[in-house]
């Protein structure tokens, strides 16, 4: 059935409801650059007709950064909440649709080893994204410090992935503000 365009969703919307973290943190994997080649080229044939960017986010975009092994991708699209423009292709490219919030909808393989972050384009997400993931590439010291942070973190027993996610989020904020004052 196509999805049809309808107003931002005012709450988040978590299909199949809270998961635990299942995975642990493995060492970096020279195969996880491929990995998002790979989807790119495919998000980029389902969604053929339309201008959207496509980038490599998170953890395994960052070369010798240990991560759990689920590779992160942000698509930018024109209108977040046209979703017959975006949504349709790549449910049909086979990826499965987990979350739908206000500015963001995140589709995965059913595998659960590639998320597909969807934003609109000029969203601030998307910008924070690449912030941290550019700081980490060139700054070991808050590399070292975010793999340590996680590796900690997941020495606890996670019954919400995105509890995880929260948990990690003062070390972030911290590694954004020490990138955003490099760029002064």
């Amino acid at each position: 059935m196509p999805v049809r365009r309808r107003p931002d969703v005012t709450s988040l919307e978590l299909i199949g409801g809270p998961e635990p973290v299942t995975v642990g943190i493995h060492g970096y994997d020279p195969s996880w650059p491929a990995a998002f080649a790979e989807h790119r080229d495919r998000i980029r044939r389902a969604l053929a007709d339309r201008q959207v960017e496509i980038a490599h986010i998170g953890s395994t975009s960052v070369p010798g950064l240990a991560a759990k092994p689920i590779v992160d991708i942000v698509v930018a699209v024109a209108d977040i909440t046209a979703e017959e423009d975006y949504l349709d292709a790549l449910l049909a490219a086979g990826y499965e649709l987990r979350v739908r919030e206000p500015g963001h909808r995140m589709v995965r393989t059913p595998e659960r080893d590639v998320h597909v972050h969807v934003y609109e384009r000029g969203a601030r997400a998307v910008d924070e994204y690449l912030l941290l993931r550019d700081r980490l590439r060139t700054d070991a010291a808050d590399r070292s410090l975010y793999e340590r942070t996680k590796r900690e973190l997941m020495q606890r027993r996670w019954d919400d992935m995105n509890a995880y996610a929260d948990a990690k989020t003062a070390v972030i904020d911290a590694i954004k503000e020490r990138a955003r004052e490099a760029r002064r």
